[in-house]
């Protein structure tokens, strides 16, 4: 199968228009059409309708398969232009909002690392396809046990990190006085929405199908999340000193009477755990900054 056309019928999907994916591509619609008819006399079946322009069901199968296997090639290519290139001066660090931690800041040099702060689930594959020389990715899990992240390439994944979550609750919340909370303490509590930095975890904790949200966040911005839950727009679960952080800032900033609590999870036994994740084997600046995140870490497992 043809990279190239799979990509082509991946655009005119996504965009529902042959003309449209003509100009993102940079082909002329004939092109485009000539690209679809191809692949669909290569795998010998219809992939879309022309009116309206719409996945047939073996084009919405094929759409399942096409987004790991573009990945992949461009993971690969990425992988290979790394190694082949010469050792780089500077370092581009991918790294989601809450892994940005004490760990990541005593170990970065003064000078040759650009940060990159992304949604968690964008940092496996900014690293894959070389979008970024290395990651930091977060999330809850177990002690010990590592993270479920997407298989975009073959990556080295080490734990650099374990932290206890707590729930930030807003001045005046029923439970904001309790020494600890259980998720099913809380399950019919609205939570903030918040992909872009908060941990996916309140559906999946408290055993409900679908969790009860309030206001959708889509930054990346963790005192902008800490803000929301504090004026009482949902609730978020976040590592503890992150929280404690911002109800202590919000004592300052109105009093102790209008802050909000930081309250310990002690059920289900969750930790926030941080992993680098790195392509091939890392030389030059990127090889020190991995040896600065790693060294004495126990998390790896």
């Amino acid at each position: 199968m043809d990279p190239h056309l799979l990509r082509t019928f991946v655009a005119v999907a996504r965009l529902a228009s042959f003309s449209g994916a003509a100009r993102e591509l940079g082909y002329t619609q004939s092109a485009v059409s000539q690209h679809v008819a191809a692949l669909e006399g290569d795998l010998r079946t219809e992939l879309l309708t022309r009116r309206p322009v719409a996945p047939t069901p073996a084009g919405e199968r094929l759409l399942e398969h096409a987004g790991p296997l573009l990945l992949r090639l461009d993971a690969a290519r990425a992988d290979v232009l790394r190694l082949a290139a010469a050792p780089p001066g500077r370092v581009t660090l991918a790294v989601s909002p809450l892994a940005v931690g004490p760990r990541l800041l005593a170990a970065l040099p003064a000078t040759g690392v650009t940060l990159r702060v992304l949604p968690p689930a964008e940092v496996p594959a900014a690293v894959a396809t070389g979008g970024c020389d290395l990651g930091l990715a977060d999330g809850p899990a177990a002690p010990s046990d590592p993270l479920r992240l997407p298989d975009v390439a073959p990556l080295t994944v080490t734990g650099v990190g374990e932290e206890e979550l707590a729930v930030l609750l807003p001045a005046g919340h029923p439970f904001a006085g309790r020494a600890a909370l259980r998720l099913e303490d809380l399950a019919d509590a609205r939570w903030l929405d918040a992909p872009g930095v908060g941990l996916p975890l309140a559906a999946a904790a408290t055993g409900r199908p679908s969790a009860r949200t309030g206001v959708r966040y889509d930054g990346t911005d963790v005192h902008g999340l800490c803000a929301l839950a504090l004026a009482g727009h949902g609730l978020v679960l976040l590592p503890r000193r992150v929280a404690e952080e911002a109800a202590a800032g919000a004592a300052a900033g109105a009093g102790a009477a209008g802050a909000g609590a930081a309250v310990p999870l002690s059920a289900p036994r969750l930790v926030h755990r941080t992993e680098l994740l790195v392509p091939g084997a890392p030389t030059g600046a990127a090889a020190a900054l991995v040896a600065r995140l790693t060294a004495g870490s126990p998390y790896d497992h």
